[in-house]
């Protein structure tokens, strides 16, 4: 054979291999970790997060599990609802696992432990569904994004339902920086709106008997004049919605006012009929193409409405792919600048990510509890949609 036909052949077959090589890395899976309290204190708003999550990816991709012509691969990590196992988990994730970006933090203190590492490895981490202020506040770097709600937006919204001149209100919430959190931006929203926070009550994360902290609260107002509300700020297991039964506003005038939660938490309102709050996401609210397919695919698939957090796994995923899309890449920088300031939608209709703090501003929806028999939970009527327009959300971060 000469030499120069051998260097044709040669030359294909060059060729073909780069061809086939071009194909095999246009086929490599794009990996997401998910990075949640699977077992722990809050392990059933992480498996909602899974499922929405799963969902999601599912909705913004037709079915195909694909972006970019590359199949999505989601690695899910257990942080056991631990701070410093959250961080051993996510740094694995980047540097064994080789995930593009992550999304994860179900506990806020376990998010916040999670936040430096997301800027050690320089990969973008989308923080679901952990809701303390700091997370986009004080503890933020520019790889965090969120796509749940925060302190302020739960405060703003909830406020709405009850604060104005003449209003006193105390609060009850876990101490941590979910509770501490809570407390600080809904003081902040309250009192803006005329009412006055006279006390503040903290109790462990695995409290049941809150019979000590009802009684420092009843203490401190019984004998002030005006409406008076404990407003509660608590998450996953634990019940003090019992204090109902202490008949605190037929004795001292003092009623409950606290925020939505997941369907298990709602049935413990069912004693509180016209109680007054505002909820991230009740199945029956938003009214959109996108929300309709995500209520009737549970109910065939799960015999279940979504949950609270099944919304927020699926937001997480809608933003994962509306990014990848947008960016045409799964690096880093060219992510963060297609996120900062992007529109994408959700079963709770639009979001959009803030460039100064990459929060997700969103819809919040103030309600009025009301009871039907036939129904397992109490069910927060709507009174009021707030969109992300109508809510002047604080820019918490320093930096």
């Amino acid at each position: 054979m000469g030499a120069r036909k051998m260097g044709r052949i040669l030359l294909a077959v060059s060729l073909v291999l780069g061809v086939l090589s071009t194909g095999a890395m246009a086929a490599d899976p794009i990996k997401i970790a998910q990075v949640v309290g699977v077992t722990g204190a809050l392990e059933v708003y992480a498996k909602q997060s899974i499922t929405g999550f799963a969902m999601g990816l599912e909705y913004a991709t037709k079915g195909s599990m694909k972006v970019l012509d590359r199949p999505l691969e989601v690695i899910v990590k257990d942080t056991q609802g631990k701070p410093e196992v959250g961080k051993q988990m996510l740094t694995e994730a980047f540097k064994d696992d080789k995930a593009d970006l992550a999304v994860g933090g179900v506990s806020s203190a376990v998010a916040k432990a999670m936040l430096p590492v997301a800027e050690e490895f320089k990969k973008v981490l989308i923080v679901e569904p952990a809701v303390a202020d700091s997370i986009t506040g004080e503890d933020w770097n520019r790889y965090i994004f969120r796509t749940g709600r925060n302190s302020s937006q739960d405060a703003i919204s909830n406020a709405v339902a009850i604060a104005k001149p003449g209003v006193l209100i105390a609060t009850l919430a876990q101490d941590y920086a979910f509770g501490r959190d809570g407390v600080k931006a809904y003081k902040e929203a309250a009192e803006a709106k005329g009412a006055k926070v006279v006390h503040e009550e903290y109790a462990p994360i695995n409290t049941n008997d809150f019979t000590a902290p009802v009684q420092r609260i009843i203490q401190a107002m019984k004998d002030q004049k005006g409406d008076k509300y404990i407003f509660i700020i608590w998450a996953g297991k634990g019940n003090p919605f019992k204090i109902a039964e202490m008949k605190l506003d037929e004795k001292y005038g003092i009623k409950i006012s606290t925020g939505g939660n997941i369907l298990d938490g709602l049935a413990l309102y069912k004693p509180l009929v016209g109680m007054k709050g505002s909820i991230y996401y009740y199945y029956e609210i938003p009214k959109n193409e996108m929300n309709d397919w995500f209520v009737k695919e549970h109910m065939k698939r799960y015999n279940a409405p979504p949950d609270f957090f099944t919304c927020g796994g699926f937001a997480a995923a809608m933003a994962v792919v509306s990014a990848l899309e947008k960016a045409g890449s799964t690096d880093t920088e060219k992510l963060i600048a297609a996120m900062e300031g992007m529109h994408f939608q959700t079963p709770k209709g639009e979001m959009v990510f803030r460039p100064e703090d990459h929060q997700a501003l969103q819809s919040m929806y103030a309600f009025k509890i009301k009871v039907d028999p036939n129904v397992k939970w109490a069910i927060p009527e709507l009174v009021q949609e707030l969109t992300w327009k109508d809510m002047e959300i604080p820019i918490r971060n320093k930096k």
